[in-house]
């Protein structure tokens, strides 16, 4: 089988065993470094990515992915919803409310952000009823005044079902100052935990009592909730919706309340791919170190070569394949030793527990309990790509000083 002069002699280089076993052994960890940066790099983004979606799947379904409201309460919420739920991209709609205020309890006291829920709705457009601790979420009846809290606040103020605490919230007043506080006792009835930020700043009572205090007649509620299929169209599908509701009715999405955490946590990611790809940069300068040293220990060889005929050009690519092969076999090992470590990290991670004893992530210090991990194609493509590009470019300066060597100059002391 016919093969082009460059790819034979720089797949023999590759193979041979060399007389020079210092250079080998740069070689073998050139190879090295390069399949544990790539392993790096996949595991990390692999961890980074399981995080992300831990967060979005606890965080945003709690809140909503959009809203509708109008200028004025709404009288009829169902015919709302009705009109919402002919958008292909509306799962469910639910009534729903907003309230802004504290929590005071024997002296101590916490900002919240209280939401009106109707219980009878809720598990069509939340997860929070899989995630109830204490208490059920249809104890939130009208007129009781009860409130499910989330577990960070219930250990902060040492609260149980049964025990009473204070709500505070603003009210425009007619005194000069404005604005009056509007204190109000509610009754815990439950405990929630999601394992993320919003156990402590999150607590929902009844719709209707929500109403009542933001004083607005009975059956009156202060907007819609919608559940979306795609999230991450939220911005576009809410206008369409309030636009088919006519004038007067405005649409929020989750983008604008926790849009700026998912925007730190895509950055993040991208800065420590970037600091991770210079572990695959050291090891691409190992290659050319390597090469370097191949092109001076086969002086002789490259001589005789140019004496028989071959052109500058096809020197160039012997060198230029044997270092993409070390490249593309560490790239491979890397690749397919990353794939396996960023499938199995959870069980790695239980199995190292198990062995020292200790929790690597406790659940007493941090939202989650166990190292989630995504892998995804697209993270383990551009890896791999980056990786051969690295080493490809590696190649480019040995090559060229390989093809610079003067046969005369080369076999004169031989």
């Amino acid at each position: 089988m016919f093969r082009p002069l460059s790819i034979f002699i720089g797949s023999r280089y590759t193979r041979a065993k060399r007389r020079n076993h210092f250079i080998s052994f740069i070689s073998l960890t050139s190879m090295i470094g390069l399949a544990l940066g790539v392993l790096a790099m996949i595991v990390v983004l692999s961890v980074m990515n399981g995080f992300q979606k831990e967060m979005s799947s606890r965080i945003l379904g709690m809140v909503p992915h959009a809203s509708i409201a109008n200028e004025q309460a709404l009288d009829d919420w169902q015919a709302v919803a009705e009109v919402a739920g002919r958008h292909p991209q509306v799962l469910a709609a639910a009534p729903f409310a907003e309230l802004e205020g504290m929590l005071s309890h024997r002296g101590a006291m916490q900002p919240i952000q209280l939401q009106g829920i109707d219980p009878r709705f809720e598990s069509r457009v939340s997860i929070l009823p899989q995630h109830m601790l204490q208490g059920r979420l249809d104890d939130l009846e009208a007129g009781e005044f009860g409130v499910v809290i989330g577990e960070i606040t219930a250990r902060r103020f040492q609260l149980k079902v049964g025990d009473k605490l204070t709500l505070i919230v603003p009210e425009l007043g007619s005194v000069p100052g404005g604005v009056v506080p509007r204190m109000q006792r509610i009754n815990v009835v439950g405990v929630f935990k999601v394992g993320a930020e919003l156990d402590s700043s999150l607590a929902l009572i009844n719709v209707a009592d929500a109403a009542q205090i933001q004083r607005l007649a009975p059956g009156q509620v202060q907007s819609l909730r919608l559940k979306l299929k795609d999230l991450y169209q939220a911005p576009q599908v809410s206008a369409e919706v309030a636009a088919q509701l006519g004038e007067g009715y405005r649409a929020s999405d989750w983008t604008q309340t926790q849009g700026s955490l998912f925007s730190a946590m895509k950055m993040e990611k991208t800065m420590i791919g970037l600091l991770l790809l210079l572990i695959v940069a050291v090891a691409a300068f190992n290659i050319i170190a390597t090469l370097i040293m191949v092109v001076a220990d086969k002086g002789a060889d490259i001589a005789i070569l140019r004496t028989l005929g071959a052109t500058p050009r096809q020197i160039m690519g012997i060198f230029m394949v044997q270092g993409t092969v070390i490249g593309s076999v560490g790239t491979l090992i890397g690749g397919v030793l990353g794939v396996l470590a960023a499938l199995n990290v959870s069980q790695l991670v239980g199995w190292i527990e198990r062995i020292s004893g200790q929790e690597v992530l406790s659940s007493d210090v941090y939202f989650i309990s166990n190292l989630p991990s995504q892998l995804l194609l697209s993270d383990v493509v551009l890896i791999c790509s980056a990786a051969l590009v690295l080493s490809f470019l590696a190649t480019l300066y040995p090559s060229w000083r390989a093809a610079q060597v003067q046969p005369a100059e080369a076999l004169r002391y031989e």
